[in-house]
């Protein structure tokens, strides 16, 4: 498998290389036409850094070099949406500018006017998704479920997926959430899953449980297991650190909440990848329960949702796919889940994925929000 692996890996970087620089070739041309003076190894070294900052950061995460490759990291994330934009923008700059240069149009307007105007479409879409990503909002779904849950009528449920606390969403970010769960004023709050972007160390070391830990709720906070956690390999630290703040992690296991409803958590699918226990099915998780109670199911990916269903599950909570964060990834994501975003029934199901509270790589979000769930249930 390995010389199979580094092939692939070679072929991904040559690819990743070749677009880098010919986005790198794009910007000299209009730096060079503004600038004639400019010297081209300044904007080389640049450039590399740039393109190549997040691999770097990755490599010397673990060394001497921290403060160093953390600063690495985040200028790599950025460059993420420079280069999935460059790829969207720069060819058809590229084809306008030619096109004006065979119909004699003077050099300032081909060149430096297209650039100056792709630079100035790259400037707006890096700060509208900047906004998208730094303010979040509050979507709200209405749900009946034909059940008895004890004496409770109603639910009032704030959930919250995807918060990557790392290197890059933090503390700020996450007193944002505090304030939303406060203005919904839960009675419950689930957050299934990727709470960490893959490392616990900046987690703790910003000591973002200080915050993380004012989220209350009358009947408890309760959270899932997601690919990111799995990444960073630290998955018992994670549930310490949660435990430690009075968020109980689900690991395949199901909790009976005030005598009146199922919460079931879901360890992530990618839990069989990273030398952990393959998760359990649906079905062997509700097979003790009493199916009479409404059953809640936090899953954060939403890959299982047919099976969901036919298992019975009332309502179930994911993220995952941020939406595909970045425009047009969202077309990916469509298909690739059977809901990727918002609100489905399927049979007695009620499937609801969000977009997610924070972000993976750039801090950027097109197409889709930086959200916060709030679910009304309604008892029958």
């Amino acid at each position: 498998m390995k010389p199979r692996f580094f092939a692939i890996l070679s072929c991904v970087l040559i690819v990743y290389s070749a677009i880098s620089l010919y986005i790198g070739w794009n910007g000299w041309l209009l730096l060079s036409a503004l600038f004639p003076e400019s010297g081209p190894w300044l904007y080389a070294v640049l450039l590399a850094v740039a393109a190549y900052g997040y691999i770097i950061g990755r490599a010397a995460y673990n060394t001497p070099l921290k403060p160093i490759a953390e600063g690495f990291k985040i200028i790599g994330s950025y460059w993420f949406a420079i280069l999935q934009y460059g790829v969207l923008i720069l060819p058809l700059a590229d084809a306008l500018a030619l096109l004006l240069k065979a119909l004699g149009a003077d050099r300032s307007v081909y060149l430096t006017g297209v650039g100056l105007a792709a630079l100035l479409t790259f400037i707006l879409i890096m700060l509208r998704g900047s906004f998208n990503a730094w303010s979040p909002v509050i979507r709200s779904y209405d749900v009946s479920v034909p059940k008895q849950a004890g004496e409770l009528k109603q639910l009032r449920i704030a959930m919250a997926s995807d918060l990557h606390l790392g290197n890059m969403v933090g503390k700020r970010h996450l007193e944002r959430l505090v304030a939303a769960m406060e203005r919904i004023k839960p009675d419950l709050i689930l957050l299934p899953g990727d709470i960490l972007d893959d490392d616990i160390e900046p987690y703790v070391r910003k000591e973002m449980g200080a915050v993380l830990g004012k989220l209350k709720a009358p009947l408890g906070v309760y959270a899932v297991t997601g690919n990111h956690e799995y990444i960073g390999r630290k998955v018992p630290e994670f549930v310490a650190a949660m435990d430690g703040i009075g968020i109980r992690v689900l690991m395949d296991e199901a909790v009976l909440v005030a005598d009146s409803f199922y919460l079931i958590g879901r360890k992530d699918k990618a839990s069989a990848g990273f030398g952990s226990e393959p998760r359990q099915p649906i079905a062997a998780l509700l097979s003790p329960l009493d199916r009479a109670l409404p059953l809640i199911m936090l899953d954060h990916q939403p890959a299982d949702l047919i099976q969901a269903a036919h298992d019975g599950i009332d309502l179930s909570v994911s993220g995952h796919t941020h939406r595909g964060q970045m425009m047009p990834n969202h077309l990916i994501t469509r298909r690739m889940f059977a809901l990727d975003w918002g609100y489905k029934r399927i049979q007695g199901l009620h499937a609801i994925v969000s977009s997610g509270f924070g972000t993976w790589g750039p801090p950027i979000r097109i197409g889709s929000r930086s959200e916060v769930v709030q679910i009304n249930v309604q008892f029958q």
